[in-house]
């Protein structure tokens, strides 16, 4: 596998949680997740576009160099939006992307992970993006419910195909079993992997701290949400302590749990960024971190 090492401080930014390195690509771990600029449903083009740039260069800006994205989102709209905010980018920020589901007329998410679809995404995120080459594509399995079990042999073998005719650099795998991951590894190297994980779904635990071991990156999706009100009156409890709100503990959580977790929470608006960052920034003593381990067991 591939080599990465976390890092404390970063020479470009004062984010929290420093920066992870995935294969040649250096990011921060505090990243943002571009599905939110889409319409509802995410569908569609966002309510105010100029709004949604605004964003994306907000939050290169204020240092972020992990952005996530996927041409499904819209379909099309968010990887179009960050080419015409960011277009060109800067050598420091790094597009991450994912192929293996389409969108249907009502706002499904489709599997398309036969040969022919998967080239044809890389291609419509070479086009949509306006790059040459995608810095990471990640292999979304399973379908909308969450994993299934099966083999990713040959999808995965279809992007290792694109990987070396220069089309992908790295590869990432999401939505992904155990045994989906294990086998991936016998194909070929990853980066990360793209699971949902958060306080309340901690099914993973073991995962992350497998692929800690291992110097790949574990990208919780969907890290906020999932809280029962018993859950979340713990989590406000924390929160209370810390003089803020429930979820940026939840993010500063994610960041103290294992040097290898990279965030990527989505927002509209350029003060939710912000506030999200700082959230994510606090410093959570050993009760707090006691307090909020117990609430995904």
């Amino acid at each position: 596998m591939s080599t990465s090492t976390a890092s404390t401080t970063s020479a470009s930014t004062s984010l929290p949680g420093g920066t992870w390195t995935m294969g040649d690509l250096t990011v921060t771990r505090f990243g943002y997740g571009a599905m939110r600029l889409t319409g509802p449903g995410v569908m569609g083009p966002p309510a105010d576009h100029d709004g949604a740039l605004a964003v994306l260069r907000e939050a290169v800006r204020l240092g972020i160099t992990h952005i996530d994205t996927a041409d499904a989102y819209g379909p099309h709209v968010t990887n179009r939006l960050i080419r015409e905010a960011l277009h060109p980018y800067p050598d420091s920020v790094h597009v991450v992307t994912k192929v293996g589901a389409v969108r249907d007329a009502r706002g499904g998410w489709p599997p398309a992970r036969e040969p022919d679809d998967l080239r044809r995404a890389v291609h419509s995120n070479l086009e949509t993006l306006g790059v040459e080459s995608l810095d990471l594509v990640n292999l979304r399995l399973g379908d909308a419910e969450g994993p299934r079990p099966g083999s990713l042999a040959e999808a995965y073998g279809t992007l290792v195909e694109l990987q070396q005719e220069g089309l992908i650099r790295h590869l990432g795998l999401s939505n992904a079993t155990a045994g989906q991951i294990a086998e991936a590894e016998t194909i070929a190297p990853f980066v990360c992997v793209q699971n949902l994980y958060n306080l309340a779904h901690r099914q993973d635990d073991d995962l992350v701290d497998r692929l800690a071991e291992r110097g790949i990156a574990y990208v919780p999706f969907f890290p906020l949400g999932g809280f029962s009100p018993l859950q979340s009156s713990a989590l406000s409890a924390v929160a209370a302590r810390l003089g803020t709100r429930p979820l940026p503990v939840a993010l500063a959580w994610l960041l103290h749990r294992s040097p290898n977790i990279l965030l990527i929470p989505g927002t509209s608006s350029p003060a939710h960024l912000r506030e999200n960052i700082t959230g994510a920034g606090l410093t959570l003593s050993e009760e707090d971190l006691a307090e909020l381990d117990a609430i995904g067991r």
